[in-house]
């Protein structure tokens, strides 16, 4: 039953997210999180232009409100809206400006596109990048382009977790055209790094060794040394009190 409970959680969660990006177009979206509080439901929606997603004297939010409460039954629903630290690193945003890019100046100049964005993501840090367009681009017959560009993991669990994908639909004249983006990020940790430590390093990591493990030892010293304190169980408590009452007997008798 409590995995029903987390499974549905994380649908709900899901279908939030797929109806925010569909509702809000071309604010740099990322993705939307759903906390409970004791007065409700807090939506927190991640957007690299959140400024675009109040929209006049907050229109944008309340019409959004309304609609997900309506919609998925959201008790007192609360949107909160934070802003992407790295829009730059985000498989969702560079997915959807690479859609508003073709939607905008068609297919005849995606090869630009896509060389002007692998420069942007390579220059925020990443440590590698794979773009895909996939449809009729740039002629009748459909095609898939591939922009690639540093080191990218392809297979195991660091492909799974670490590397950011998404996947974004551009409606153009001749068609729909899919774009996949792939990002690995400068914070993921490779299972083949290695790093070497120098002889100062290795020192003072030694020195902080031997410190915890004086410290453990006068904490075990001292604990030898407390008097230990006799504890009496309640079966022996009992037995005592039971051989206390046939003496008293016996001398109120003798008496």
């Amino acid at each position: 039953m409590i995995e029903r409970k987390f499974i549905a959680e994380k649908m709900k969660e899901f279908m939030v997210h797929e109806y925010v990006g569909e509702f809000l177009e071309n604010v740099g979206y990322s993705k939307t999180k759903l906390v409970k509080t004791p007065l409700g439901e807090k939506v927190i929606i991640f957007a690299s232009r959140p400024g675009l997603i109040v929209g006049r004297k907050g229109a944008n939010i309340k019409q959004l409100t309304k609609s997900l409460k309506g919609k998925f039954n959201l008790e007192n629903p609360e949107l909160e809206i934070a802003e992407v630290p790295q829009p730059s690193l985000d498989a969702d945003i560079i997915a959807e400006k690479i859609a508003s890019f073709l939607e905008r100046f068609g297919t005849q100049k995606f090869k630009a596109i896509g060389h002007k964005i692998m420069i942007e993501v390579m220059g925020a840090g990443a440590l590698g990048i794979e773009i895909k367009i996939s449809g009729k681009v740039p002629s009748s017959r459909a095609k898939t382009w591939r922009f690639y560009q540093g080191y990218l993991k392809k297979s195991g669990d660091v492909a799974v977790s670490m590397v950011r994908k998404s996947h974004k639909q551009a409606q153009l004249k001749t068609g729909i055209v899919g774009i996949r983006v792939s990002i690995m990020t400068p914070d993921t940790k490779l299972p083949d790094d290695i790093s070497v430590l120098t002889k100062e390093q290795l020192a003072a990591s030694q020195e902080k060794t031997t410190a915890a493990e004086q410290q453990e030892e006068k904490k075990e010293e001292a604990a030898e040394k407390k008097p230990k304190r006799k504890s009496r169980s309640k079966k022996a408590e009992k037995t005592d009190e039971k051989s206390e009452k046939p003496e008293a007997v016996e001398e109120e008798k003798s008496a």
